[in-house]
């Protein structure tokens, strides 16, 4: 069991929530939650990356000169990969980086990434009715009354995005926004502050307790 205060738009302590997540052991929770983001970082690698060995750069096939007589080396081919404009050797071709992880897993290890930053989790009441209309700068001042700081990379986790705060959020250049079932390994150990609603907390209990 996981408890935190709740605080409102003024920064104010008004309450109090509880959440419990099954976690790893702590044995083997680093581990997991390693695996999770390796496997993270890995998929997200496009692979497209290829260059062309001496069999496939054109030309190149003919002698460039008689192999014996001449005081220069032996030469077969002007796309040797010794030769400038020649082929590359052990360069890269595509591949696919993805790695796989059972859902089990993957779940496991999100819920135990969000129960490691408890020190850095700061749980806020709904907000959205006080951004009548899209206002960067009163978004980021009650960032910073809640305790995440304009030079913080602050993560905003929020049951769903509303318009007005997506476009107040937008130009915040260390904040990012997402929604409470679209969490990720990487971005959760990414912030050094990890902003919650607590109707957005209740949806992660209810989307990652399974």
């Amino acid at each position: 069991m996981v408890e935190s205060v709740i605080k409102n738009w003024q920064g104010e302590q008004v309450g109090e929530t509880s959440f419990e997540l099954r976690v790893a052991k702590p044995e083997t929770a680093s581990h997991i939650v390693h695996r999770a983001l390796v496997r993270q970082l890995n998929n997200a690698r496009q692979g497209t990356a290829s260059t062309k060995t001496r069999s496939e750069v054109r030309g190149g096939g003919r002698k460039p000169w008689r192999q014996k007589g001449t005081g220069r080396a032996r030469a077969g081919s002007i796309r040797s990969p010794l030769w400038r404009g020649g082929g590359v050797i052990f360069g890269p071709k595509p591949r696919d980086f993805d790695l796989k992880l059972n859902r089990k897993e993957r779940r496991l290890a999100l819920r135990t990434a969000l129960v490691s930053r408890i020190e850095d989790l700061i749980v806020v009441e709904e907000f959205s009715a006080e951004l009548q209309r899209p206002k960067t700068k009163e978004l980021v001042a009650a960032l910073a009354r809640w305790g995440a700081a304009p030079e913080m990379k602050a993560l905003l986790i929020l049951p769903e995005i509303a318009e007005n705060i997506r476009l107040s959020a937008r130009n915040i250049e260390n904040l990012k926004l997402i929604a409470a079932d679209q969490l990720n390994v990487y971005d959760l150990l990414h912030a050094d502050k990890v902003v919650v609603t607590a109707s957005a907390l209740e949806k992660i209990q209810e989307v990652y307790s399974g």
